[in-house]
């Protein structure tokens, strides 16, 4: 996301002022997007990344010379040792209000392709990169704070070769459900906002124009998501007016599973 786009931005509610939020991944794409929205309303965010270190940097260049607040820190999802890490710097800022748990990969096939390496890969980010974020996060979270796990319709709307990926979004549904239970004591919400096809370099290099045309085609609003369609669910779950939600599964898909 470049500075232009973070400036040209519609000027949202200051309604996160004094909140810190994570955004794991938050280098490209959805998470560049959600990083750059949760900082215009008001929030200091820590970017992570676990590799692509100029891309996170230009995120949050971007969004301090938009007025906002942005770090870029390494940590790869799924290590302990690096969300330790994480935690430990946010901390010297103060506890933790918002987590989005958004870092993720794509590996695609069909079970007659793929080998039990590209599983491990899918499943040690996808899930286990989201719980050992949470687990590291909560001791430092304050009460009342928002978790907002990114998910994917592809949890219930699954096409041929996206069996791994598929699992890997319904298992992190199935959490979200039982840590709303587990941690609405502590006035804690745990939700999932499950994108459809949207519009990221990822997809851009990914799927054939044919493709793409067919998803437009499928999507009742006639055309892809942007990322900035999906930051805005994220962005509405962790403010004041998403204080009611909790453990839900908002398929934010422009009507493309229906």
């Amino acid at each position: 996301m470049t500075t232009a786009q973070v400036q040209t931005q519609a000027a949202p509610p200051k309604n996160l002022l004094g909140k810190i939020a994570i955004v794991t991944g938050g280098s490209r794409g959805i998470g560049a997007a959600i990083a750059a929205r949760l900082a215009a309303q008001g929030a200091t965010v820590f970017i992570t990344y676990a590799r692509s270190k100029e891309s996170a940097e230009k995120v949050a260049a971007a969004i301090t010379l938009a007025g906002g607040k942005a770090i870029a820190v390494q940590a790869n999802a799924a290590s302990a040792a690096d969300n330790q890490a994480l935690v430990a710097l946010v901390a010297k800022h103060g506890k933790i209000d918002i987590l989005v748990n958004n870092a993720g990969v794509f590996e695609g096939g069909s079970i007659e392709a793929v080998s039990i390496d590209q599983y491990e890969r899918v499943f040690d980010t996808n899930v286990r990169g989201v719980a050992v974020t949470t687990m590291a996060a909560l001791p430092q979270m304050n009460d009342g704070g928002r978790i907002i796990n990114i998910s994917s319709v592809a949890a219930r709307a699954i096409a041929p070769g996206f069996g791994f990926y598929a699992a890997t979004k319904a298992a992190l549904d199935a959490l979200t459900r039982a840590w709303a239970q587990d941690l609405g004591k502590r006035g804690i919400t745990v939700n999932s906002v499950s994108p459809g096809t949207t519009l990221t370099e990822m997809l851009e290099a990914g799927l054939p124009e044919a493709a793409k045309q067919t998803y437009v085609s499928k999507t009742a609003l006639g055309r892809l998501g942007e990322p900035d369609d999906i930051a805005a669910v994220v962005a509405f779950l962790a403010g004041p007016d998403g204080l009611w939600m909790n453990g839900k599964v908002l398929e934010a898909d422009g009507g493309l599973a229906v």
